[in-house]
């Protein structure tokens, strides 16, 4: 089975319901994996991508999960994300949390998982800050998975093991200004005891940003490809794009195969949106001069989406209170009255009146 690299962005366009149905934001596709909320904002702003609806706060909770990011799920999914996101061994636990602050920490695997995890569920019983909670978890944990912190004069536990065991610990998050808060989840139950069907996971993955190789879905996840073979579905289709080999849940085969037509659509999407998660990079940007302008180390644009393609990158800053400047740098023309209509959109969720698009290069 042959597709080529437009025919899987078609696929993936759909997938993610970017034709912007109406649906309430819990009914959204991107949700079966979380939308990332990077910089604080953003998952929002993935979420008026696609639809236009109110998000609703009951249905939906900010919490650390994959990869220790913080990400926007359902709240009735939960309990069991906790349970597949739980490493599947002890090497999963080391390769997702090795670090060089604590590489011989990481060894302990699922005992340093289950430790910090254990101790952040008995910390947090009520709202507290985020430097509240480490400095109680990090005095419970063994000594190897914390480092000492010259800025702080402190011991810290490792921010990539004490952020990957919030949803296990039932923690979300409620971000205030550039504080966090950590609160308890409602109902939350007991640490998990083992990993259970963490290849939803990768399901879900496949679903939304496939066909992708098992390497691509370990970059995702922040483990190994041997650790992901452990977790591979196996309601799989083998899948030729552009003559290289990937994998797509087989009831998935027929909307690939239907997904000839070029969408044609513009959308604003925010730094971190479910899109632009793919490890596929190349796939994605065929120009890899354009990468590190669209994937930074710190500070991400939001991307110019354009009939599948990035087409550009942009930038949101309020000038006063009332008028928002959206910033384009344009890698194509793009057409005015779509991107100016999808700025206003941004604006409104910004809380600004105006907006003014405004070209990078002048």
């Amino acid at each position: 089975m042959n597709v080529d690299r437009l025919q899987v962005l078609a696929y993936r366009v759909a997938a993610q319901q970017l034709d912007r149905p109406d649906l309430p934001p819990a009914g959204l596709a991107v949700l079966d994996l979380g939308v990332q909320d990077t910089p604080y904002g953003s998952a929002r702003l993935a979420v008026a991508a696609r639809t236009i609806a109110e998000p609703d706060d009951a249905a939906l909770t900010l919490v650390w999960s994959t990869r220790g990011a913080p990400h926007l799920h359902r709240t009735a999914d939960l309990p069991a994300l906790a349970s597949a996101l739980w490493p599947v061994s002890d090497a999963d636990a080391t390769a997702r949390i090795v670090t060089s602050q604590i590489r011989v920490g990481a060894r302990l695997g699922l005992t340093a998982f289950r430790a910090a995890a254990k101790a952040m569920h008995e910390v947090v019983t009520g709202p507290m800050t985020k430097g509240e909670v480490s400095t109680a978890v990090s005095a419970l944990v063994p000594e190897s998975v914390t480092y000492w912190c010259r800025g702080c004069n402190a011991q810290h536990i490792s921010g990539a093991l004490f952020q990957q065991v919030g949803l296990a610990a039932g923690v979300r998050l409620a971000p205030k200004g550039s504080a966090t808060t950590l609160v308890p989840v409602g109902g939350r139950r007991n640490v998990p005891n083992q990993s259970i069907a963490p290849d939803s996971i990768i399901s879900a993955y496949l679903r939304l940003l496939g066909p992708a190789t098992p390497a691509e879905a370990a970059k995702f996840m922040g483990t190994t490809p041997t650790e992901i073979k452990r977790m591979w579905p196996k309601d799989l289709a083998e899948v030729r794009v552009d003559g290289r080999r990937a994998w797509l849940p087989t009831d998935r085969i027929d909307l690939l195969l239907d997904a000839t037509r070029r969408p044609r659509l513009l959308r604003l999407l925010p730094p971190s949106d479910p899109y632009l998660q793919a490890r596929d990079r190349t796939l994605l940007v065929p120009d890899k001069s354009r990468h590190a302008e669209i994937w930074r180390m710190l500070g991400n644009p939001g991307a110019v989406l354009l009939d599948g393609e990035i087409a550009g990158v942009w930038r949101a800053k309020m000038a006063g209170k009332n008028t928002l400047d959206v910033t384009v740098t344009a890698f194509e023309p793009l057409p005015q009255e779509p991107l100016e209509k999808e700025a206003s959109r941004v604006a409104a969720l910004r809380g600004a009146q105006n907006v003014r698009v405004l070209d990078a290069k002048g």
